[in-house]
């Protein structure tokens, strides 16, 4: 009679780590924007569903991790004799952010590394793993050593910023608060800051679904630097004013919140689904126009167009630490010809006297101040610089041409703000 054979040996427990749900979400982010040059709010959508405070915790991790790459890379070279495989990179990059970005207890970011290496098939480098974070949990300096301003910032992009690129550098090294815009006549909020542009400011990391008053639409999450241009359009009650590239809407939200019969356009229809769902939750009211805003055309000439430009983006970095690993200098020459089309088509729709507000969140040159002045070549329009007493309550964002510039350089003792760039042209 044949002996039974022996059973196979039961995996132990180092061999079946326990689910770590916001590392895992974590790895898969860090991977899609550095290994797949994917939008980070993109890869967060694709997500598998998971508890919501995992993948608000997994998303804090990675952006952690993408804020600081250069020198958190730079901190585990020291500590490698070999160039890892790119995911076991990855699990490094992640555990050195939680222990040395956010400051999680050394052994807690250890561990759940070493268990995040093995569950993602790198067990051979769980020691290695191991070792450099212990490594780095012992060094008294953390991140103290290094350039961190020059290491977390593409060459190309620091010469772009000239005398200001170290400021602004330094300020994309912090999380973003959260920034509000109220309705008119909405209270102060417990906690929050009323910053002298009219915005509320909370903590980074606020739920803001949690807020009293979200539900009832008191407010809509907007930067205090992306709440400027419409303020600056000063729209009146009952002026016909068209939001093109509205979406998500706080813009729209703005204007329609003035009184103002608003014209959102935008040629995305899932995205002008969210200001459609940003207005029922605010109860405020415009028309919706589902249309490239390069060939659209209102019945009637308007009396204002607010025009929020697609463009790199290199100003709101603080808030999508993806854009300096995503973006290439071509990607900021190539929006230059679409942001031409657009004010000319913004031009053909005002009425003689119109307003125009254009603005990009770019800290870009190209696609600034020079975008106004070929404009002002080409087509019937004349500046109208903003006044001192328009920007009284951040005077130094007025340039000399009288345009609105801001940098997340702004503001360093209240958390900064985002860069944009606004001029005011009035139709001829």
């Amino acid at each position: 009679m044949p002996t039974p054979s022996a059973p196979a040996p039961r995996p132990s427990r180092l061999d079946r780590p326990p689910p770590d749900p916001t590392r895992e979400a974590a790895f898969a982010l860090l991977a899609a924007v550095l290994d797949r040059r994917r939008p980070l709010d993109d890869a967060l959508d694709a997500l598998p569903p998971i508890d919501a405070r995992d993948r608000a915790a997994g998303h804090r991790l990675a952006a952690a991790a993408l804020r600081r790459l250069g020198t958190l890379d730079a901190a585990l070279d020291q500590h490698l004799r070999h160039a890892p495989p790119e995911g076991v990179r990855h699990v490094l990059r992640l555990g050195a952010a939680s222990l040395l970005v956010l400051r999680d207890k050394p052994h807690a970011a250890v561990s759940t590394a070493v268990a995040l290496a093995r569950k993602q098939g790198f067990a051979p480098f769980a020691g290695l793993v191991n070792a450099v974070l212990r490594r780095l949990a012992a060094a008294p300096e953390g991140l103290a050593g290094f350039d961190g301003p020059r290491l977390d910032t593409p060459a190309w992009l620091w010469a772009s910023w000239g005398a200001e690129a170290r400021a602004i550098a330094e300020a994309h090294a912090q999380e973003a608060p959260l920034d509000l815009t109220p309705q008119p006549g909405t209270g102060l909020m417990p906690g929050a800051e009323a910053l002298p542009t009219g915005s509320l400011r909370l903590p980074a990391g606020t739920a803001v679904a949690s807020l009293p008053g979200f539900a009832e639409g008191a407010f809509w999450v907007q930067d205090a630097a992306a709440a400027l241009p419409a303020h600056l359009l000063a729209p009146r009650p009952g002026e016909r004013i068209a939001d093109l590239c509205a979406a998500p809407g706080g813009k729209t939200m703005q204007l329609a919140a003035a009184g103002a019969a608003v014209i959102a356009v935008d040629r995305d229809q899932a995205r002008l689904e969210r200001v459609a769902e940003n207005l029922a939750r605010t109860r405020l009211a415009a028309t919706l126009v589902a249309a490239d805003a390069r060939t659209w055309v209102p019945e009637g000439l308007l009396d204002a167009v607010l025009l929020d430009a697609p463009c790199s983006a290199t100003g709101t970095i603080r808030r999508h630490p993806d854009i300096p690993h995503l973006r290439r200098p071509r990607d900021v020459a190539a929006p230059a010809a679409t942001q031409d089309h657009l004010l000319d088509a913004a031009c053909r729709v005002l009425r003689p006297g119109g307003r125009l507000v254009y603005a990009v969140c770019s800290l870009q040159p190209e696609e600034g101040a020079a975008r106004v002045e070929a404009a002002l070549a080409r087509l019937p329009l004349r500046a109208e610089p903003f006044a001192a007493a328009e920007l009284a309550a951040i005077p130094e964002a007025r340039t000399p041409q009288g345009h609105l510039r801001t940098t997340p350089a702004l503001w360093p003792g209240r958390g900064g703000m985002d860069g944009f760039f606004a001029a005011r042209l009035i139709r001829l």
